[in-house]
């Protein structure tokens, strides 16, 4: 279990050696074939800063290596609002007094109908964490419901069994992302005072549950804004090496969210500057060339046209972040303001524009080729 791993390191001690690397590390770190833990903690220091040019050539070189010139595109769809933890940082928080809404059959399949026009064939199916609007049967209901439709269906929901997870693969899920949030166990109850995600331990452990599960594809990540993010961030690259050493029939998949404006009132403890994502974004792909490394609507249109060639390998378009937000209710509240506004067809010009090739299906079926 990785929580066993977690418990033998202290916040602190990590923070005060990723804060510790010099210059000296980060060079060894670029020189080298293959990268270890210790190498991506300098790679994500403040002395690697003056690299950053270096940095991106090396992790466009490697992505290219692995992905060749292609950008997977996938959209979420919402499927409900009601949560009952109370995450400070969430506009979905039960403590929020808002108009709550779970798509039913008929809403779903009108959301389907404009995704499908846009041309996606991965979706990502994303509820609040509470288990009687949306738990197991209207998962696996939806599932059944959305599967022949698209080629690629993933899910960040609450956490599950394992029990549970399998009897979602069955019904033909492939992909869950679930997020730490924060690694800071000390500090995690501060922005999860309520609710099931109160438990730090059963969030850290649901790798392991999706792993023994079989899931083809998992994501993990942090939230960006909660605690110091070259600290969390660390905890998430040793996460990632003991999945992939564990699990190692899954793929995996890392998302860098950046918190963003929400109905509430919780403002960031750390600002990440655009210079530091693409440093972080960096330091994964030189880290590990076979990650896959995610963007999302959260970041500006600018920045996202940008970093298009330094190491994402996908990319969210024409997002909704609310319940029947494509078609049936637009009006309903948004888990959190996005940044990209733009349509997926206009975010395939610019993909083309920049001589990359959308993909709408994922990486197994497509040939992926330099």
């Amino acid at each position: 279990m990785f929580k066993n791993i977690f418990d033998t390191y202290v916040w602190n001690t990590v923070k005060d050696s990723i804060y510790a690397k010099t210059e000296k590390d980060v060079e060894n770190a670029l020189i080298k074939d293959k990268r270890d833990i210790e190498d991506f903690k300098a790679l994500i220091s403040p002395a690697a800063e003056p690299f950053l040019e270096q940095m991106a050539q090396i992790s466009h070189q490697l992505t290219l290596k692995r992905f060749g010139k292609t950008m997977q595109m996938y959209i979420p769809l919402y499927l409900s609002n009601k949560c009952s933890n109370a995450c400070k940082y969430c506009g979905f928080s039960a403590n929020n007094k808002i108009k709550r809404k779970t798509l039913t059959d008929e809403e779903i399949l009108e959301e389907i109908k404009v995704i499908k026009e846009m041309g996606y064939e991965h979706v990502l199916l994303v509820t609040g964490e509470e288990k009687h609007s949306a738990g197991l049967p209207y998962l696996k209901n939806a599932i059944r419901l959305i599967k022949p439709y698209f080629s690629h269906i993933s899910v960040e929901i609450q956490p599950l069994e394992q029990s549970e997870y399998e009897e979602l693969i069955d019904e033909g899920l492939n992909t869950v992302l679930l997020y730490q949030e924060t690694f800071n166990k000390e500090n995690y109850n501060q922005y999860h005072p309520a609710g099931k995600k109160s438990d730090f331990n059963y969030r850290l452990e649901t790798h392991d549950r999706l792993g023994k599960a079989g899931i083809y594809k998992m994501g993990l990540g942090i939230l960006i804004g909660l605690e110091d993010w070259r600290t969390d961030c660390f905890f998430t690259a040793l996460h990632l090496d003991y999945l992939e050493k564990t699990y190692w029939k899954s793929k995996y998949t890392i998302s860098f969210p950046r918190l963003r404006p929400f109905t509430g009132s919780y403002e960031p403890k750390i600002l990440m500057k655009d210079k530091e994502l693409v440093q972080l974004i960096c330091a994964y792909r030189i880290f590990n060339e076979q990650v896959e490394l995610s963007i999302s609507t959260r970041e500006k249109e600018q920045f996202r046209n940008n970093i298009l060639k330094l190491g994402v390998t996908s990319i969210s378009a024409g997002s909704k972040t609310n319940p029947g937000g494509y078609a049936v209710d637009i009006q309903t509240l948004e888990q959190f303001a996005i940044s990209d506004d733009r349509s997926s067809k206009e975010i395939e010009n610019m993909i083309r524009m920049q001589g990359y090739e959308p993909v709408w299906k994922d990486w197994d079926r497509v040939l992926i080729t330099n």
